[in-house]
């Protein structure tokens, strides 16, 4: 019998059922005969029960030891008492040599044992069934090991009774390919720095960060490097980036949390962050890494030392985001090479105001272009012998700003240059000047005069040039001599010969080929080069000598360069004349012609007009 108010057992159960069914109609077995049936009936179910049991405790001890994931089974203060074979080939050990540790025990590093102990806590929560992590454990053998393990419960013998198990599978090569592909991801494969994704991450956290202070950015770029890489081969190119790459982690890693990264080709930026960093230490940092670039290393017996310009921004970290701050950076590093490379350029704040004035007058060209805004302006070119009488006029461009009046072509030409509109302008130059010359060659005949035209040297390149150009004379109905082409020693001296090329055609088709010349080496170009010219025009100091310093110094010199122009059978004139008494010497050395101050500096199309006029009646 059971125990008062404990559950009733099989005996009862089948008397009770016995006495209910003998007291039903119909029935004809005594209620003992009925209870011997109900109580075989019962232990059959109990044995069948029990049978089942076992079985799936016979599945779950086969799983449990088959498995290839490592098992553990604790009790509820999550000492184990139970480990499979995998978890003890796992962990290099005999699984009974887990029996009495606690699975956060296993962990090898104190973190990673308050995440386990932490997961076993959260288990407790209604709302979460199982908890998974990757954590390191520790190897008998090897040291750590990541794995990625799950905590769960599982259900005891008695009603509500649960216990941890721990299920652990090996991660250490997953985690190890993922931490190389992040490393890859991160970092520039040939230096070893982390690349510009990871510079700007860098960066974005330093200007986050809420403790304030100053923060200093460097760009650093290899002066040159395209002369070693063509030069000496790109293998030697690649170790001369990794001797540099080192040379600036030595600078610079030891102090203010230097970072530096590899940000392009040969670009390099450098970010300090401190408390306190003054420009001067910044400047001195690198003053010292270009001093240490410049030191030569030795690859393949040539000894290759390098120049660095560098851009340095030095600021409070509330002063503008990360694009602001590598902006800076970047403007700062252009004027360092535009200053002659080999340098530093600290960001001034005032002069990048005025740039981006300029660029955004830059940027607009095009449009102006469309919209009619430029014009030609000429400077008139007298015949010393007869001064109201045209030799030519050399045609240039005006730029009739809507908001900033009339701009000379020295305050928009660089700009043009550098958005590449330098062609376009160049072409409706050539049209338009055409244009006007067919006009007064209508209008005044014999007395109209030639026009010259400095090309800009990407349109004298260009490999349409000819056709643009005999284009342009047909469609005037103007012979090819009506034009006047001027070049400089720069455009002679080009290693490409492409100004050249295109002139010597040019010439060959009858147009006028016009050199400007500042002393002799520049006059003996014409024969050394054997030059298709038929004008040199006498410029810069050689001219300003007769005006600043009159003597028989400077009358000789210019009658030297007079006397060797006409051997060479050239046509002579002169520019920058600034007065009448100038002019008349110019015209008793032999100079034909001369344009300047003396005349007009620039003349309008109406003002040449009325000077044609002049002449012609």
């Amino acid at each position: 019998m059971p125990e008062p108010g404990a559950a009733p057992g099989l005996v009862d159960v089948a008397r009770e059922w016995a006495a209910a069914l003998a007291d039903t109609k119909g029935v004809s077995l005594p209620p003992e005969e009925l209870e011997g049936i109900l109580l075989k009936v019962a232990n059959d179910a109990l044995a069948s029960a029990k049978a089942a049991q076992s079985a799936a405790l016979q599945r779950f001890a086969a799983l449990y030891s088959a498995s290839p994931t490592g098992i553990a089974l604790a009790d509820r203060d999550g000492v184990i008492v139970e480990a499979n074979d995998a978890l003890g080939e796992l962990l290099g050990c005999a699984p009974e040599s887990l029996r009495g540790r606690t699975i956060s025990g296993l962990a090898a590093t104190e973190r990673d044992a308050t995440t386990l102990r932490i997961g076993l806590e959260d288990l407790n929560s209604p709302t979460l069934a199982r908890f998974r992590e990757r954590v390191l454990l520790q190897h008998a053998e090897d040291g750590q090991l990541w794995t990625d393990v799950t905590l769960a419960y599982l259900p005891g013998d008695a009603p509500g009774a649960q216990y941890p198990m721990l299920m652990v599978s090996d991660a250490n090569e997953v985690h190890l390919l993922q931490e190389t592909l992040r490393h890859q991801n991160i970092h520039d494969a040939l230096t070893g720095l982390p690349n510009a994704s990871r510079f700007k991450t860098k960066l974005e956290s330093a200007l986050g960060t809420r403790a304030g202070g100053q923060i200093a950015l460097i760009y650093l770029d290899i002066d040159g490097f395209k002369v070693i890489n063509d030069g000496l081969g790109a293998g030697v190119g690649d170790q001369v980036l990794r001797g540099v790459a080192s040379k600036l982690s030595a600078v610079f890693t030891p102090v203010h949390d230097g970072f530096v990264s590899r940000l392009s080709g040969d670009g390099f930026g450098i970010l300090l962050h401190g408390a306190d960093i003054a420009p001067t230490e910044v400047i001195g940092l690198v003053e010292r890494a270009l001093e240490d670039l410049a030191e030569p290393i030795y690859l393949g017996g040539h000894g290759i030392g390098v120049s660095a310009s560098a851009g340095i921004v030095v600021r409070s970290v509330t002063d503008g985001g990360p694009e602001e701050l590598l902006r800076a950076a970047e403007i700062a590093l252009h004027r360092a090479k535009e200053a002659g490379k080999a340098q530093w350029m600290l960001f001034d704040p005032e002069l990048d105001a005025r740039d981006r004035a300029r660029y955004q007058l830059g940027a607009v060209i095009a449009g102006a272009l469309e919209n009619g805004e430029f014009s030609l302006i000429y400077q008139p070119t007298v015949k010393l012998a007869k001064p109201d009488e045209l030799a030519a006029v050399n045609a240039g461009l005006r730029w009739n700003h809507p908001e900033l009046g009339e701009l000379d072509s020295d305050e928009f030409y660089p700009l043009a240059q550098t958005t590449g509109m330098t062609i376009p302008l160049g072409r409706w130059l050539l049209a338009e000047s055409l244009a006007a010359t067919s006009r007064w060659r209508s209008r005044f005949g014999p007395a109209a005069p030639d026009v010259c035209i400095r090309l800009p040297n990407r349109l004298a390149i260009d490999p349409d040039l000819v056709l643009l150009v005999k284009e342009q004379l047909d469609r005037h109905n103007l012979p090819a001599q009506a034009l006047r082409l001027c070049t400089d020693r720069e455009s002679v001296l080009d290693t490409r010969g492409e100004v050249l090329d295109s002139f010597a055609v040019l010439a060959d088709l009858g147009a006028k080929l016009v050199l400007t010349v500042t002393g002799s080496a520049d006059l003996e170009l014409i024969p050394q080069h054997r030059l298709p010219v038929q004008h040199v025009i006498l410029s810069g100091a050689v001219i300003d000598a007769l005006a600043d310093t009159p003597g028989d110094a400077a009358d000789r010199h210019l009658g030297q360069l007079v006397t060797r122009a006409r051997e060479l059978g050239l046509r002579i004139g002169a520019e920058g004349v600034r007065h009448d008494e100038q002019a008349a010497k110019l015209k008793s050395l032999g100079v034909l012609a001369a344009r300047g101050a003396f005349v007009a500096e620039t003349a309008t199309g109406d003002e040449v007009d009325e000077l044609i006029e002049r002449h012609a009646d």
